[in-house]
């Protein structure tokens, strides 16, 4: 899809070939990053920082222009200033790097934040297992500040199929009724690793008990469970220092 004249973006759809950052930051990880290819760049005329944003588009040859209605009809937020539109792509994971499993992630928020906490953590590769949320809708690409676009992100129909594909790494699934505490792990041989996490609302099934290493991570009882997003950025920094 090219863009070709600024009434061609419409509202986010699943189905569609391309997607849209909403705001400054994240669009301008899109360009700086290089993994997709960016068609175009709106901005509000009252956004303040143009030099910067023209000046990097200049640099790859992507077109920039002013449209106050089309930004105010792609963001629910009033303080979207710039959006960039860029085509949706597919990627593998790296098998010979550690991983981050997310199975049937529901949260747009949540898998943005994840997202935006691995890079920060050194960790590059996010594997979905579907369902799953789309993790070019424009609220998980807005929730991880645009750090979509700094890893690597693949799907698969099933877990088995993710260890088909990536034999390597060894498996620690988060789990509620795990069998190990999360502080006896030993986290010096900085192996290749998987952590494996659940939906939000129900985890990962009983099923996930046989994969590897089941674990859990010690809390109150005052609590039912600790957030998604909270318990994978414990494990995170445990297990990359």
């Amino acid at each position: 899809m090219e863009i070709q004249e600024k009434t061609a973006v419409k509202p986010y759809k699943k189905a569609a070939d391309y997607s849209y950052t909403l705001g400054a930051f994240p669009t301008i990880e899109l360009i700086k990053s290089g993994a997709a290819k960016v068609l175009g760049v709106y901005v509000h005329s009252s956004f303040t920082d143009l030099k910067q944003i023209k000046l990097l588009c200049d640099e790859k040859g992507i077109p920039v222009q002013t449209n106050d209605k089309l930004i105010a009809r792609l963001s629910d937020k009033e303080n979207v200033f710039v959006v960039g539109v860029f085509e949706k792509y597919k990627q593998k994971l790296d098998s010979l790097k550690s991983h981050i499993v997310l199975v049937n992630p529901g949260n747009m928020g949540n898998v943005g934040t994840i997202l935006r906490t691995a890079v920060g953590f050194g960790i590059h590769d996010i594997a979905f297992v579907s369902p799953a949320v789309d993790v070019f809708h424009p609220k998980v690409v807005r929730a991880s500040m645009g750090a979509l676009f700094r890893l690597r992100h693949e799907y698969f129909e099933s877990f088995s199929d993710y260890r088909k594909n990536n034999p390597n790494q060894e498996v620690f699934c988060f789990m509620l009724n795990g069998t190990k505490l999360l502080p006896k792990i030993d986290y010096s041989k900085r192996r290749l690793f998987s952590l494996v996490f659940g939906n939000e609302a129900t985890g990962l099934d009983d099923s996930f008990l046989a994969e590897g290493t089941s674990v859990i991570i010690p809390q109150s009882s005052e609590v039912d469970s600790l957030n998604l997003t909270i318990a994978a950025g414990i494990a995170m920094f445990l297990f990359t220092n």
